[in-house]
């Protein structure tokens, strides 16, 4: 076997790099034949694409779909002007995958409290204004007739889950200068007290983190907490940039993004995107409680990626986006300085 010296080898990379750059097409002919660093991604997103298309058509897994085909109707709802007709391309599907989520979870509940009763809810609500402003269109008449055939549900709110309007004279809750000082007492901490962190306050930070945007209300991710030592120290030591202080960590948090939430390809990076915003909340929310927190790189590196699936039982759509450590924090502890860039470093407005 003949051994190629790094350095020739390093030569020959950066020459085809130059080739591949030139187009799209010659990127994705480089990257097919010359590496596997998009392996895992495209096997993830299309092992994804297959769970969406499975799930669509299953009462168990058909959440997604409605969660989203909903959203779109709240925004036709909400448009001004609204159209006296619209979803005509997916209203027959939604109130389709609404009879048989809420036919599955009847089934379910043999008599009990409705699993995600709030969603159906949502979903209900939409629909019934839905069908109650839209113009006759045959299509739309025909999902209508088959929306008010499905069984009525027992309801957990009185409250009408529909578009809204905000009460914007109201002062906000917080004012920018507490949301300042909060964001500047942030900072990523690695020294904790060795005691338990509550459950109830991880929850609540993660009831914030749930409010925030995500596209097409999927929130395609899960925060999967632990909170044994064991097994904080065997997730912790998973990741690159750990090494020295996970053993000191109360908590370690592995937020997961699901690509299964998606129909295609194009959305391939909102788990990315979602989950992120979602941990900003989070973070913030637990320094609103006296808890503080370490947000931890996850790079796209093969070892990592087969250890952290195996020990969590991932499934090949299932793709870790970050990793955050969290406790009460050692007041004896430093923390980095880390100088923020400035403003003007950060913002551009109107670029030509």
């Amino acid at each position: 076997m003949i051994r190629v010296p790094g350095r020739v080898r390093r030569r020959i990379e950066r020459l085809l790099l130059r080739i591949s750059a030139k187009s799209p097409l010659l990127s994705s002919l480089y990257y097919g034949l010359f590496s596997d660093a998009f392996r895992r991604e495209h096997f993830a997103v299309a092992r994804g694409r297959i769970r969406y298309l499975e799930a669509s058509a299953s009462p168990e897994g058909s959440t997604y779909l409605l969660r989203r085909n909903i959203h779109r109707l709240e925004k036709g709802l909400l448009m001004r002007p609204r159209r006296p007709v619209f979803a005509t391309k997916y209203i027959e599907e939604t109130v389709d995958c609404y009879e048989r989520v809420v036919r599955h979870r009847l089934a379910c509940s043999n008599g009990g409290d409705l699993p995600g009763a709030e969603e159906i809810a949502w979903a209900h609500d939409v629909l019934a204004t839905y069908f109650s402003v839209v113009d006759s269109h045959p299509t739309v008449d025909r999902a209508a007739d088959a929306f008010r055939r499905i069984p009525p549900l027992r309801r957990g709110t009185d409250i009408q889950l529909v578009p809204y309007k905000r009460d914007v004279e109201q002062t906000p809750p917080v004012r920018y200068e507490d949301l300042a000082a909060l964001a500047r007492r942030r900072r990523s901490v690695r020294w904790y007290l060795q005691k338990p962190v509550p459950r109830e306050m991880i929850d609540r930070a993660i009831e914030v983190a749930a409010q925030a945007p995500s596209a097409c209300n999927r929130q395609p991710f899960r925060f999967l907490v632990f909170d044994d030592p064991e097994l904080v120290r065997k997730v912790a030591s998973v990741p690159l940039g750990t090494a020295g202080f996970y053993d000191n960590l109360p908590v370690i948090v592995v937020l997961v993004g699901e690509l299964r939430s998606f129909f295609s390809e194009r959305d391939r990076h909102a788990v990315y995107i979602d989950a992120s915003l979602a941990a900003m909340s989070f973070v913030l929310a637990l320094e609103s409680q006296g808890l503080s927190s370490c947000c931890i790189n996850w790079p796209d590196i093969e070892p990592q990626e087969s250890i952290m699936a195996e020990l969590l039982r991932l499934a090949p759509d299932e793709r870790v986006i970050m990793l955050i450590g969290l406790g009460f924090p050692d007041p004896d502890g430093l923390v980095a300085y880390s100088q923020k860039r400035s403003l003007d470093e950060l913002r551009e407005y109107n670029r030509r």
